[in-house]
């Protein structure tokens, strides 16, 4: 029976109700049906490697891209798929709207909104401007009736503001704006993750793990709800990747292409 987008959002948000799961961050339809291909139950766009797939930087990719991206990512597996939708690709709180209306019609089972503005000088929207835009982002998912979930994203850790007192009253007032998940990427210590958890309960809590660091079974304890990886993943790649491809072009041997993952596995696994 075939799996539609309701079908997938009503699964996303019992997701959410208990439990920790990984919520790994494929780059392309290859990585997303290979996710699926392990066993993983939801999958999660990352603005960085799906920049980096595409030969460009991180956060410099257009609307239109990323909605093209979107809908081939829910398009090509059975699983939700949680969109990393940046800043909504817009300032004002009437354009994140009208990005998030467009969003939602990709199929996405969630999406998230961060609070970053891309000025060095001035990294985070003021408090009262950012939470008008969780809000009309809120407007436009409950438009049409949709299911999506919506991620507040505080990145305060991630532009040089670690202020975690900050951080948790930024998340508690778009929790109260109407985002269903919080998520404060950059926050490691256990002190950090379990004070973020305890200030946003009972709405579920994202965690960013991008290496070495807790186990799911730890983060559950801390009571996490779900961990994404963010870029890590496409990471990984580009270093096999790149680690061949350098041994090519320098030393001109091949010995690294005998690490690569076996071609009749991949065949197999997308036939």
């Amino acid at each position: 029976m075939p799996v539609t987008t309701a079908d997938k959002r009503t699964t996303f948000r019992k997701m959410h109700v208990s439990g920790c799961f990984p919520l790994p961050n494929p780059w392309d339809i290859g990585s997303a049906k290979a996710l699926q291909h392990l066993g993983f139950k939801a999958i999660a766009s990352t603005s960085a490697g799906f920049a980096w797939s595409i030969g460009r930087a991180d956060n410099r990719v257009t609307v239109e891209d990323v909605l093209e991206h979107l809908t081939a990512l829910c398009g090509a597996v059975d699983l939700p798929v949680n969109a990393d939708f940046e800043g909504g690709f817009a300032h004002k709180a009437e354009k994140v709207a009208a990005n998030v209306a467009r969003a939602v019609k990709t199929g996405v089972a969630g999406l998230s909104i961060e609070d970053s503005t891309g000025d060095a000088a001035k990294p985070l929207y003021e408090r009262p401007f950012a939470i008008e835009r969780i809000k009309a982002a809120r407007a436009a998912i409950d438009a049409d009736h949709s299911g999506v979930l919506l991620t507040g994203r505080c990145e305060g850790f991630l532009v040089g503001q670690a202020d975690l007192a900050m951080v948790i009253d930024r998340l508690q007032a778009y929790s109260e704006a109407g985002a269903d998940c919080l998520y404060a990427p950059g926050i490691k210590t256990k002190e950090q993750i379990a004070a973020v958890v305890k200030a946003v309960h009972p709405k579920p809590v994202n965690l960013l793990i991008g290496a070495s660091g807790l186990s799911v079974a730890e983060a559950a304890g801390l009571g996490v709800r779900r961990i994404s990886v963010g870029g890590s993943l496409a990471r990984t790649a580009w270093a096999g990747f790149m680690k061949a491809a350098t041994e090519i072009a320098e030393q001109g041997t091949f010995k690294e292409l005998g690490n690569g993952y076996p071609g009749g596995e991949l065949n197999k696994m997308f036939s």
